[in-house]
């Protein structure tokens, strides 16, 4: 197969279109004024969740909706979005027809929901996302649901007469909207700007160049400079190429990513594109409202950082659940988190004997990959007293970890962002971590690195992926819990830490008004 050059020349090119900057039904106030967004995503939380996409997917549009914009979200229709009695979703489209290429049609159904001030369509069809029930992945098989969902995205907008000014992808699946809205999307969509987000450089997106066929796409396109590496078509890549913006989930991922350790094969385009002023870092937030402890009714007591005496209580409820015992003067480290490598579950067992004998006790919450499962079940049985595993997915007993541990930890080999650290410091509970991606960016331990100005401490934090490395640093902890004083500082530092969206939204809205500005630039030139 061919390889992709290190360096990518980035197509960011409209076709010619004329007299399309009146069109009706589009915003015309820019500059910090209202902006019509439709934000696009394949989970999006409440309504189906498999990670931190969708939670970014449920509360960053809230937070720019209250800055004023116009947001709406789209998501496909699952069975069990469809199917849920409570939602109460509402038919605006049926039988609409999506041509996918000049052969190949198929029909959507749009329906809609509106929390919270968000509108979010859902998009579904006879064919894909239908068959998918509560004891599978919500994601569809195979690459043809995700190239009808990308086409039936700009159908529903011209049905509905809402050209959105930005359309915001996130990830893979939605990679090939920035490709059909230059190439095939026609006038109506000629200013409509694009930003894609980045959550995970390691999930590409890499399906045959019968792909471009199936989109009526011109094998032309199956270039390096614009939809092809290592002889597959590339979605994420095409997304990167043709969008006006492209960012990541916090400032030290986008950097990270211009490496070869973590570009994951495309560090070449990464670095062209931040040499272009095309590559920005936004950091992600949390939802403050949802994950409160002064107000959550899933804990055992409500709490906050004037008032943290009842963090003991959901500490108590922990053990409870989990039909454990704590050991006296032992800090309790929590994770709940997906069973990989990449989440540096690896180092949890290998540094496992020397972190009991601190002692520190430790429970892991988590599905994913059954190798670790199976080691995790054998450390259970072997240190009972020390270790407790849980395989599977619970909110409830995820609530319990998050408010009843002292100790969170993160020790992952790449974290884009994350959202554990961020949840658990609303909690009280200090996160250790490796000092990667949003981890960097959000967790600060009281000695300052060479690269940071200092910091207020709310964690603990190590370098290397090295499993002596972090139990070093599991050991900082341990004996910062065993002085109270101190322990009651870090805590009132991570719990004061301020996630929410608030600085992220308006770093966001500002790069949406750069890619109206771009693309009102490229069209003007083109005119």
């Amino acid at each position: 197969m061919p390889h992709a050059k290190s360096t990518t020349i980035v197509a960011n090119c409209p076709r010619r279109y004329h007299g399309a900057r009146d069109l009706p039904g589009r915003s015309q106030n820019y500059r910090g004024q209202s902006l019509k967004v439709l934000f696009v995503s394949v989970e999006v939380s409440p309504y189906a969740k498999v990670g931190g996409l969708a939670d970014v997917a449920g509360s960053l549009p809230t937070a720019l909706a209250k800055l004023g914009h116009d947001v709406r979200t789209v998501m496909p229709l699952y069975k069990i979005v469809e199917t849920n009695p409570d939602l109460k979703l509402k038919t605006v489209l049926s039988d609409v027809k999506v041509s996918i290429n000049p052969w190949w049609h198929k029909r959507a159904t749009v329906k809609e929901k509106q929390p919270n001030g968000v509108k979010t369509y859902f998009i579904g069809t006879d064919e894909w996302f239908n068959e998918v029930d509560k004891s599978e992945k919500i994601y569809a098989p195979g690459v043809d649901a995700y190239l009808f969902f990308a086409q039936a995205v700009l159908r529903m907008c011209e049905e509905l007469n809402w050209i959105p000014d930005v359309i915001h992808c996130n990830d893979w699946h939605s990679g090939m909207i920035p490709v059909l809205l230059r190439e095939q999307a026609g006038e109506r969509f000629s200013e409509t700007g694009t930003l894609f987000t980045i959550h995970n450089l390691a999930y590409q997106g890499e399906f045959g160049i019968d792909t471009l066929d199936k989109l009526g796409l011109s094998r032309q396109l199956f270039d390096h400079h614009r939809l092809e590496t290592y002889g597959l078509v590339n979605f994420i890549k095409s997304g990167c190429a043709y969008a006006d913006a492209v960012n990541t989930v916090s400032e030290s991922y986008s950097k990270e990513i211009q490496t070869p350790e973590y570009g994951c094969r495309l560090d070449g385009m990464m670095r062209h594109l931040t040499d272009h002023g095309r590559l920005h870092g936004i950091l992600n937030g949390i939802d403050q409202d949802e994950w409160n402890p002064a107000t959550d009714q899933r804990i055992a007591g409500n709490f906050d950082a004037d008032h943290p005496q009842m963090k003991s209580k959901c500490r108590d409820a922990l053990f409870k659940a989990l039909n454990w015992e704590p050991i006296e003067g032992a800090p309790v480290a929590g994770i709940v988190s997906r069973l990989s490598e990449q989440k540096g579950m690896d180092l949890i067992l290998r540094a496992a004997k020397r972190l009991f004998e601190l002692p520190v006790q430790i429970v892991v919450q988590g599905l994913g990959d059954p190798w670790l499962a199976g080691e995790f079940r054998k450390l259970e049985k072997k240190y009972p007293k020390y270790f407790r595993f849980a395989q599977k997915f619970d909110v409830q007993l995820a609530q319990n970890v998050y408010s009843g541990c002292d100790i969170f930890l993160m020790p992952s080999a790449f974290e884009p962002c994350g959202l554990g650290q961020l949840i658990a410091m609303r909690y009280g509970t200090i996160p250790v971590v490796r000092a990667t991606g949003g981890l960097a960016d959000t967790v600060f331990e009281c000695t300052p690195t060479a690269n940071r100005q200092p910091q207020t401490p709310n964690g603990f934090v190590f370098q290397n992926r090295d499993h002596c490395e972090f139990a070093d640093c599991v050991e900082r902890a341990a004996k910062a819990f065993s002085t109270k004083a101190q322990w009651a500082q870090i805590v009132d530092n991570a719990m004061r830490s301020d996630h929410s969206w608030t600085v992220s939204a308006a770093k966001y809205e500002q790069l949406y008004l750069k890619c109206v500005m771009a693309r009102r630039s490229s069209e003007a030139k083109a005119s």
